[in-house]
């Protein structure tokens, strides 16, 4: 079954809203496409999925394009000047670098894996539910007193191998980051900047990698690849600007409680609903 344009675009806004929100992109993601008849074992919908996510990175580069610009400026004098590599930026820059490497090299390990048993509902309830345990935690215990200029190595690899966690759909990879950049006594604010920062190469990495399966598959066509990439651009860039505002002056708890009821409505539905 090929993705049509009106399913692109439903995928699209999806991803869209979901993939900087720590409630779990590819969760949302694996439950619209069931509701929508896909079959989330086709690889090539996977791989839809993976490279449609390429929008939402260049909503991040273009949200973000001073920020980033003055980081890379220092990043590259920083490899010719001893001077410059004294400058936050340049050593941000590596922190950030350094933080992408562990999910990377996980998720290239872990391909079939990922692809294949954890691409489950049963899966997506569980890491909904158990994960917004963990962010309740952080939410309430962290000092939140570290802002990014605060930011080690130490940091970046703890919050890169926290990471690692999105692979297993319903975690979602910005509440793993933000979760565990609140626990190391990072603001939230800091916490979901350095998310963004941090899914710039993984997200990017990994839509480069499916394009070909997505190329190649029959369930895909170069038009809803580019509607659908198109439209979670659009929806991703209102979707960060908004939760920068809400982050500065609000708690978690309003994600944590909408993935507790949607994990617990997922398990009713497979439980009770019409095909259980």
């Amino acid at each position: 079954m090929e993705i049509s344009i009106w399913q692109a675009i439903v995928l699209g806004i999806v991803e869209g809203i979901t993939e900087f929100l720590p409630i779990s992109s590819t969760g949302h993601l694996t439950i619209v496409e069931e509701l929508m008849g896909l079959s989330i074992e086709d690889s090539g919908v996977t791989a839809f999925t993976a490279v449609i996510q390429v929008g939402a990175i260049a909503a991040v580069l273009i949200y973000f394009a001073k920020d980033i610009g003055r980081l890379a400026a220092a990043w590259f004098k920083g490899l010719f000047s001893a001077q410059a590599r004294q400058n936050h930026d340049y050593r941000f820059a590596w922190y950030v670098i350094a933080g992408s490497m562990p999910i990377a090299l996980v998720g290239f390990a872990a391909k079939d894996f990922i692809t294949g048993p954890l691409r489950s509902l049963w899966v997506v309830a569980a890491g909904l539910i158990i994960w917004s345990g963990a962010m309740a935690f952080a939410d309430h215990a962290a000092t939140q007193l570290k802002d990014e200029k605060a930011l080690t190595l130490k940091d970046s690899l703890i919050i890169g191998f926290a990471q690692c966690l999105a692979l297993v759909p319903g975690v979602s990879r910005s509440g793993a980051t933000i979760t565990t950049g609140l626990l190391r006594d990072f603001n939230r604010v800091t916490a979901t900047r350095l998310s963004f920062f941090l899914g710039i190469p993984a997200l990017t990495a990994a839509g480069i990698y499916e394009l070909p399966d997505a190329l190649k598959s029959d369930s895909v066509s170069m038009s809803s690849l580019a509607v659908g990439t198109v439209v979670s651009f659009v929806v991703a860039y209102a979707s960060i600007a908004w939760l920068l505002k809400f982050v500065a002056n609000h708690t978690l708890k309003v994600f944590i409680w909408y993935r507790v009821i949607l994990g617990v409505a997922i398990i009713g539905f497979l439980l009770w609903g019409p095909q259980a």
